[in-house]
């Protein structure tokens, strides 16, 4: 059945594998695709709330997972929003989901959040396609790849105002159980946390060849790149984490002074758990850090490449050197940062799929962005 079609597809254990446009299925002709970003995003990471913009981008894939009673559906975090993709039967749930999270993010964080849809026919009536494939952070925690170019292209009219979704009524919140941020990133350990997104030119053939050297260099790199590992897991800034996880408390109706309570209960529990390595229940404080660190999604691609990764000064710069060498075929940006940032979203504290979105913590994917549009010549105009 098309409903099922997504967790019907293989699933890639080698990232090397799941970016190959060979592995990509193409998604029912029936399906939706759904995108966000928060407008205005490189002026808010100005004011040092990139923190915040990470919360509403992982708080729309939190909301749609939630309305979809957590069904396995294809999504991708891009810094300041989402992409994803659902079935016929669950299109309607989704943009509800959608809607409500726009209303939220312009009420509780003072985001205009641009949420649109669209039907997959209606990307391929204009000459794109979607095609998705899954990969295996672990053998617990999966995630989705798109190519094809339509979430590239559907992006772009969703910016100029085409297949917009109003928000919801005022008031109108998401169920965003499973979402928060109370976990801090050390510095990098390697120098700088490199944020990096490469895209096509056009239908160039070499494009493929090239993600696929990029690839193999950050794999090549010292602990494959990975700007989240055991070592460098600390607890967040309890000033930012609760304040933030209490906002997102409040869309269930609690008052703004109960989820401040509450948010600052389960930040302090939480941080006694990861510090004394506790045990209660079915939960294992030890087990779920390592799979924090194993689950974060630092490495991603969505018609382009995306990718947070720990390095040196001297492979950050090997690596620009050799996209500068393909800016005839292929659009990059890149940002440099002394930390990476997570916000996660788990479900369940003793089901081992938690998903833990990976951005860099001075600006990011938003920031990446932002030079590659100066690259382009579209100057720093802001997401």
């Amino acid at each position: 059945m098309a409903s099922n079609f997504y967790e019907s597809i293989p699933i890639f254990d080698d990232f090397a594998e799941a970016v190959r446009p060979q592995n990509y299925r193409p998604l029912p002709d029936d399906w939706v695709v759904g995108f966000s970003d928060v407008v205005g995003s490189t002026e808010a990471v100005a004011k040092g709330r990139y923190k915040a913009v990470n919360m509403v981008g992982a708080g729309v894939i939190a909301a749609v997972a939630n309305a979809l009673d957590r069904r396995p559906f294809p999504f991708v975090f891009g810094g300041d929003g989402a992409s994803f993709a659902a079935s016929a039967s669950d299109a309607t749930a989704a943009a509800g989901a959608l809607a409500a999270m726009a209303a939220f993010a312009r009420e509780e964080f003072h985001f205009d959040l641009r949420v649109a849809t669209i039907p997959v026919k209606e990307i391929r009536s204009a000459g794109r396609d979607v095609r998705v494939a899954r990969y295996g952070a672990t053998p617990h925690c999966v995630y989705a790849m798109f190519a094809g170019g339509g979430l590239g292209w559907f992006e772009a009219q969703a910016k100029r105002g085409d297949y917009a979704l109003p928000p919801a009524a005022p008031g109108t919140r998401p169920n965003l159980s499973g979402l928060s941020c109370r976990w801090g990133v050390a510095s990098a350990k390697h120098g700088l946390i490199l944020s990096l997104i490469v895209a096509p030119r056009g239908d160039d053939p070499r494009f493929g060849a090239l993600v696929d050297e990029v690839v193999r260099m950050a794999l090549a790199a010292p602990l494959s790149g990975r700007p989240v590992t055991l070592a460098s897991l600390g607890v967040a800034n309890p000033g930012k984490a609760i304040a933030l996880e209490a906002a997102v408390t409040t869309a269930a109706g609690v008052s703004h002074a109960r989820a401040r309570v509450s948010a600052a209960a389960s930040y302090l529990l939480g941080v006694t758990f990861h510090l004394f390595k506790l045990k209660a229940g079915g939960f294992d404080a030890a087990l779920y850090a390592s799979d924090v660190a194993a689950n974060a999604d630092f490495r991603k691609f969505d018609d382009g490449l995306r990718m947070t990764l720990d390095c040196s000064a001297a492979f950050a710069d090997a690596l620009e050197a050799r996209l500068d060498a393909a800016e005839d075929f292929a659009n990059w940006g890149a940002f440099r940062q002394e930390a990476a940032q997570l916000t996660c979203f788990v479900p369940s504290i003793t089901e081992r799929g938690h998903v833990h979105f990976v951005d860099g913590a001075g600006g990011g994917y938003t920031m990446a962005a932002k030079a590659m549009k100066a690259r382009l010549g579209g100057g720093a105009t802001a997401t």
